[in-house]
C-alpha cells in the first residue's frame, strides 16, 4: 500500500516538474512574426480601423503566455478572411486607456467590433474554426 502511494506522490510530482518547464519554457519564447495583414491599434488609429466592417480586436500583452497561443492563430485568420473584416491587435501595457474603455480585466481577450460597436467578446484562446463562426454569424 506504501509503495502504490510513493509511485503516485512520485508521478504526481512528475507532472508537476513537467508543467513547470514547460510553463517557463513557453514564458520565454519570443512572440511569432505577426502578419503585415494586422493592424496594430493605438489611440490615433483605432477609431478609424474600427469605424467601418467588422474588425476582431486581440488584447493581448508582451508578457502572457496564452497570447503568444493566440498569434499563429490570429496569423492564419488573417489569411482566410475577406477584406470587409479586419484582424486587429491592441497592446494593453502601452494602450491602457482603450483597454480600460473596452474593460479589458483578462488577456487575451478577444472582442469583435462591428461599425465601431462591440457585438461580441470572448476571453483565454480561442481556435480559429470557433473564431471564423462567431465573425461569420455577425456579417
Amino acid at each position: 500500500m506504501i509503495m502504490v502511494l510513493y509511485i503516485i506522490l512520485a508521478l504526481v510530482l512528475a507532472f508537476i516538474i513537467y508543467v513547470v518547464i514547460s510553463f517557463r519554457k513557453l514564458k520565454n519564447t519570443p512572440a511569432k512574426e505577426t502578419n503585415p495583414k494586422i493592424v496594430n491599434l493605438d489611440d490615433e488609429n483605432f477609431n478609424s480601423t474600427t469605424k467601418s466592417n467588422i474588425a476582431l480586436v486581440d488584447f493581448w500583452a508582451d508578457w502572457c503566455a496564452p497570447c503568444k497561443m493566440m498569434n499563429p492563430i490570429l496569423n492564419e485568420l488573417a489569411n482566410e478572411v475577406d477584406e470587409n473584416v479586419k484582424i486587429c491587435k491592441l497592446n494593453v501595457d502601452t494602450q491602457q486607456k482603450l483597454a480600460m474603455k473596452f474593460g479589458v480585466r483578462s488577456i487575451p481577450t478577444l472582442i469583435i467590433l462591428k461599425n465601431g460597436k462591440e457585438v461580441s467578446r470572448f476571453v483565454g484562446v480561442k481556435p480559429k474554426h470557433y473564431l471564423l463562426t462567431q465573425m461569420s454569424l455577425i456579417k
